[in-house]
């Protein structure tokens, strides 16, 4: 089984990158910077998910290679300590959005006849704090774009549930990382190990599902 992870550099998607490695997977881990050190097993590629050029050379270098799962993990949040009276200008905007939400449709889409070839799931990482039910406040922009990876996913299960590959999107907890800081709750390996649990039970019947990596399922 070859796995594709997005952003799998540091944090979460390293942990996952780990985590597939250590129980037997091929893993294709990109990083659009310095690549880390990491097991024998992983291939690494470069990939900017903003980037179409990056996205077509990863294409040329994955044509004709099946693959069984692909995991959208890159993502930015840009927003932190911006205020609602002078903060959160249009280039931050922009940025998110670009990674957060773009650069999902973009790594799905060029992947697409990969994951046709090897029959293979799509897990969308998005967050808790995309919820339209739980509202609140700040974070505008990361709340927001992480919204719109959830609404993607919900779309992409619809119209690819046909060609018989489900699409999860999952919130990774609230996870000792970088972007999580070191207040968070549970760590990098939890996390990686609940989510590779979530895109294992992933199905055609539960495409669409928005979960927590404990398997909770989360309001959209």
């Amino acid at each position: 089984m070859t796995v594709l992870i997005t952003g799998a550099n540091r944090g979460i998607g390293l942990a996952l990158a780990h985590y597939q490695a250590a129980r037997g997977e091929t893993v294709i881990a990109t990083t659009r910077s310095e690549i880390p050190a990491t097991p024998s097993l992983v291939r690494w590629e470069t990939l900017d998910v903003t980037e179409p050029a990056s996205h077509r050379a990863l294409a040329a270098k994955l044509a004709g290679l099946p693959l069984s799962r692909l995991i959208c993990n890159a993502g930015v949040l840009l927003d932190r300590n911006q205020t609602l009276e002078n903060g959160y200008n249009a280039e931050l905007w922009a940025k998110t959005f670009a990674v957060n939400v773009t650069g999902v449709f973009l790594t799905i889409q060029t992947l697409l006849p990969n994951l046709l070839k090897g029959r293979g799931k799509i897990a969308i990482i998005s967050s808790q704090m995309g919820s339209t039910t739980r509202a609140p406040g700040g974070s505008y922009m990361y709340r927001a774009s992480k919204s719109a990876a959830l609404n993607l996913g919900r779309n992409l299960a619809t119209d690819l549930k046909i060609k018989n590959i489900p699409v999860g999107i999952y919130h990774p907890g609230w996870v000792k990382t970088e972007m999580g800081g070191a207040g968070a709750e549970i760590s990098v390996e939890e996390s990686a190990k609940g989510l590779s649990e979530r895109l294992d039970a992933l199905s055609l019947e539960t495409t669409g599902c928005f979960e927590c990596w404990d398997g909770r399922p989360y309001p959209f």
